[in-house]
């Protein structure tokens, strides 16, 4: 089994990343998990590709609101 999956299900779509739920992308709204979003270089990695942004371009809509820590697990 891989380590990095994108699940898509009713429209929503997860990101986990070694059996933890990294983000979410439901309805227009990416949510990233408060704690794990930023677990590892490699989690880090694979999110910013799931998103197609940098991680400076994560950070700042994190700021900016764009998108938001929850708590997934």
């Amino acid at each position: 089994m891989p380590s990095q999956v994108v699940i898509r299900h009713n429209g929503t779509e997860w990101f986990s990343s070694y059996d933890t739920i990294i983000g979410k992308w439901e309805n227009g709204t990416i949510y990233l998990d408060e704690y794990y979003w930023t677990f590892s270089k490699t989690t880090s990695k694979y999110r910013n590709r799931w998103l197609g942004l940098s991680n400076q371009e994560v950070k700042e809509a994190i700021n900016k609101g764009e998108i938001k820590l929850v708590n997934l697990n």
